[in-house]
Order: structure tokens, then C-alpha cells, then sequence
């Protein structure tokens, strides 16, 4: 990274494993809005993934979806670790909280049924080991 990843970035990190998730949203929109490249894409690709959380909180499985995607794919740039984050962790559990659902769709997700053993596992932002 061309910079040192500031304290607040880690604020956010600690609201998004809390399930805070407007919260991260608003810490990490701060730090994209002044950082540049490589460091912009990056707080907007986890930012992005905090919004889809808050989106399925509020049963909005579209907005869930569209914006999972996208910030998996911002991600997809970054190496495995990247910031002290293990990049490649999130993806994976990005990846099946989005397959789960689109398996589950919209109908189900806006009425709140997942049914009695469907339980979503949200990401979670683990630290790299590097």
C-alpha cells in the first residue's frame, strides 16, 4: 500500500464485524472520499459489501445482491492480503452469502422466511496473517 492504513479504517473493520453497518458504511465513505488510488477502490469495495449487509438487514434482497457483487469484484483487483486484511477470506464468504441468495430470491428474503435451518452467514473481515 502507499500509505499507512489509518486508524479509522479499523473502526470501520470493527463496525462491520459488529453488524454496525451503516456505521462501517459512513467511517469508510469518509476515508474513500479523501484517498486515492490504490487505497480508494479498496474502502470502496468493503464499503460496498457493508451497504449490501445493510441492505439484507432492511429484507432489500436487490440491493443486497447488486451491491455484494460489486464490491466483490472491486476486490477481485487486490491481492490475497492487501491493508491487513485477508482479501481472499472476505471474497469466499462474500461469494457464498451471495449464492445463497440468489438461491433463496427475493420473495423469500422481503418476507423474512429463510426458513427454520436456512441461516445466512454474513462476512465477516478477517486479518491477513502476512
Amino acid at each position: 500500500m502507499s500509505e499507512i492504513i489509518p486508524q479509522e479504517f479499523w473502526q470501520g473493520v470493527e463496525q462491520f464485524n459488529s453488524g454496525e453497518f451503516y456505521a462501517c458504511h459512513d467511517t469508510l465513505e469518509a476515508l474513500w472520499i479523501e484517498a486515492g488510488e490504490p487505497e480508494k477502490s479498496f474502502y470502496q469495495g468493503i464499503l460496498q459489501i457493508a451497504v449490501a449487509l445493510y441492505h439484507l438487514e432492511n429484507r432489500n434482497w436487490r440491493g443486497a445482491v447488486i451491491l455484494l457483487g460489486e464490491g466483490s469484484n472491486r476486490l477481485r483487483r487486490y491481492p490475497s492480503s492487501y491493508g491487513g486484511v485477508d482479501v481472499d477470506e472476505l471474497l469466499s464468504q462474500s461469494a457464498a452469502l451471495l449464492t445463497n441468495l440468489q438461491q433463496i430470491g427475493p420473495d423469500k428474503i422481503a418476507a423474512g422466511d429463510l426458513g427454520e435451518n436456512q441461516i445466512l452467514s454474513l462476512p465477516r473481515i478477517v486479518l491477513s496473517t502476512d
